[in-house]
């Protein structure tokens, strides 16, 4: 019993730790919001279900992102085509931002996720896990089950994409991404 106590505790730690960026990723992958809540809660529900075959060879949130990248792919497989979804990120490193701040950061928030919303979902996946969510070349691999090679090769590739899709769009994206 105290075994299973312990494996709650921690699955309940890693809902804390990891829900919130999860559900983002998910979110940007299926751009549905309601979609993304439901496939965060199946992600840590497998999670639960094969937490005896967690190996603790790669990081926990490593790990996390793995099987919500799956769960995500098998619903991006068996539904199209995907609604799109309003900015949900908010601005957190400054929390007195002007009102002209935080109107530009939604704009400019809102012009990458629909030009995201136009590539490819290897593109986009990968975009969103190396540039977006902060992941290391080698965290993106284990993620995809890609190799480190591919993960650079893509990215190298998709982020021109990404700013010819922003380009086409009229919109210039000054930043580095």
């Amino acid at each position: 019993m105290s075994e299973n106590n312990s494996r709650n505790e921690e699955l309940e730690e890693w809902y804390n730790l990891y829900s919130d960026a999860l559900f983002k990723y998910i979110c940007m992958m299926t751009r549905d919001y309601q979609q993304a809540e439901d496939l965060t809660q199946e992600t840590f529900i497998k999670a639960y279900n094969n937490y005896e075959m967690f190996q603790r060879h790669s990081e926990t949130k490593t790990w996390l992102f793995r099987i919500a990248h799956n769960v995500t792919i098998d619903f991006l497989r068996k539904r199209r085509p995907l609604r799109i979804i309003e900015s949900f990120l908010q601005n957190k490193k400054d929390s007195n931002p002007l009102p002209e701040d935080m109107l530009q950061l939604k704009e400019e928030a809102s012009e990458l996720y629909k030009a995201l919303g136009q590539l490819n979902p290897v593109n986009r996946e990968v975009i969103v896990l190396r540039k977006i969510k902060g992941f290391t070349v080698k965290e993106t691999s284990e993620i995809l089950g890609w190799s480190e090679n591919k993960v650079k090769v893509t990215l190298h590739r998709a982020i021109p994409i990404l700013k010819n899709q922003l380009a086409k769009e009229g919109y210039i994206y000054e930043k580095t991404i």
